[in-house]
């Protein structure tokens, strides 16, 4: 069974998402483990202040290394505690490598997983170089904090793990999987809207759906993105 553990300013906000739906459900049924952990818990000045002036200046504050520290070191010791290994650690970082399919995959096969999360103008970099066994970012953009970023890493690693999903299909024929986008769903009515379902659909010859579902998936890929066609296209 699969732990994860988020360090963040905002437990309650990332425990309330992963305590619903499919991965609420998959914790109830004792499937994967899911914690969510307060930096500020870990400062060790009366105001429980996270954050201070960079150095250089410039504007807004950054993350103190002793609390985030403090609070990774303690999350390990909860796991050992477990009889588990040291987590793999991840610091949720703009600069971060590209997250993927194939990296959730990657990080699927761990025993237990531990998400760091910033916030402001990000963490004091001696505390990641300390600690992180990698930096993810989830896209070419800026998020406020480092939580959204951690719940969707720990939402696409999750879904992995044995019992979460009902059946392997519900993964391995979607979107990335294989390097393809999905192919177009259709459920009922057959008409709507004055479009009907493809006919191919309700025929009930699988061979042919099959074929259909792999050309479509083939031409939306094409389409959408070019880049991923291209690169499915050279591998072997």
């Amino acid at each position: 069974m699969m732990r994860v553990d988020i360090a963040t300013l905002f437990p309650e906000m990332c425990q309330r998402v992963l305590d619903e739906s499919i991965l609420g459900r998959a914790a109830k049924r004792g499937h994967i483990e899911t914690h969510c952990h307060q930096i500020r818990d870990y400062t060790l000045n009366r105001q429980k202040q996270v954050d201070d002036y960079p150095y250089g200046g410039g504007c807004g504050m950054v993350m103190n290394a002793q609390p985030i520290y403090d609070c990774c070191m303690d999350i390990i010791r909860q796991n050992e505690e477990q009889g588990r290994p040291r987590p793999h650690i991840l610091f949720m970082t703009a600069a971060g490598q590209p997250f993927s399919e194939e990296k959730a995959k990657e990080l699927a096969q761990y025993d237990n997983l531990l998400l760091v999360c910033g916030h402001y103008e990000g963490m004091d970099e001696r505390v990641i170089e300390e600690l992180a066994d990698e930096e993810i970012s989830i896209g070419d953009y800026v998020l406020t904090g480092g939580e959204l970023a951690a719940l969707v890493v720990a939402d696409s690693v999750l879904r992995l793990q044995p019992g979460v999903l009902s059946q392997p299909e519900g993964y391995q024929d979607e979107s990335h999987w294989n390097g393809l986008l999905e192919y177009p769903q259709y459920t009922r009515p057959e008409e709507w809207n004055g479009r009907k379902v493809p006919p191919v659909l309700l025929s009930g010859h699988h061979g042919k759906i099959e074929e259909w579902r792999r050309q479509q998936s083939l031409e939306r890929t094409q389409k959408r993105r070019p880049d991923l066609y291209q690169k499915y296209k050279k591998e072997p």
